[in-house]
């Protein structure tokens, strides 16, 4: 018998690598606003948490994701967030699990590779 309490660990989930901010709202009430096809694409949910990391300036933040137009490749900072970004900045966008240890070892996160002038899938 362990002496051991069952360990989670935090695991990436989810990566939308390098997109182009298209537009920062300061007044927006917060978050980031996601192209719906990305969000499904990377197995992203509404209201989830993102750690929003900015190539241009080495920025690291957490927010959390909201719905943009579908097929717009629209990637929004919103709220104070906005003043760490520029619209044409390129991001990686992260979601991250908690799991047991073992589990963990055999999940494999949802990486997508969106085209980094038009933020879409094709």
């Amino acid at each position: 018998m362990s002496n051991f309490a069952p360990m989670n660990i935090e695991v990436v989930k989810s990566k939308i690598h390098r997109v182009k901010i298209t537009q920062a709202d300061l007044n927006y009430i917060g978050s980031i606003t996601i192209d719906e096809d990305l969000m499904d694409a990377s197995n992203i949910i509404e209201g989830e948490k993102v750690q929003i990391v900015n190539i241009n300036n080495g920025e690291r933040l957490e927010t959390y994701a909201i719905k943009g137009a579908r097929g717009k490749g629209e990637i929004c900072m919103n709220g104070p967030a906005a003043r760490r970004v520029q619209p044409g900045d390129i991001v990686i966008i992260i979601t991250y699990a908690s799991m047991p240890f073992e589990e963990a070892k055999l999940f494999k996160p949802t990486l997508i590779f969106p085209n980094e002038e038009t933020n879409t899938l094709n």
